[in-house]
């Protein structure tokens, strides 16, 4: 059986709506993944480079070129800075005077 004009320009019309809409699903999701949370914002080099400083002072290298302990070494770290940072938080609570260094962590 032969198409006729109608039945390909209907067929062309379907596939156009459907191409349209997955574009405007894929470029909504992009846009919601791209976009800061609620409450959160954008970080500053300077709270970047405190960031890298702090864990510097916990301990991490940085420089190291391919270490095998990256995912380790980062994160334990992170640990130290998160230790450090609620011992302040706590040290002010209680109206005591806040840590000024990274706590010592003992090493297993």
């Amino acid at each position: 059986m032969k198409r006729t004009y109608a039945d390909r320009a209907v067929s062309r019309s379907f596939i156009m709506m459907m191409a349209s809409t997955a574009l405007m699903i894929t470029s909504t999701w992009a846009h919601a993944q791209a976009s800061p949370s609620p409450g959160s914002h954008q970080l500053t080099r300077a709270e970047v480079m405190h960031e890298l400083e702090e864990l510097e002072a916990a301990g991490y290298n940085p420089s190291v070129g391919d270490d095998p302990n990256y995912p380790a070494d980062i994160q334990e770290a992170e640990r130290k800075v998160a230790a450090m940072h609620a011992a302040q938080q706590n040290a002010s609570v209680d109206g005591q005077p806040a840590m000024q260094s990274v706590p010592a962590m003992p090493t297993q």
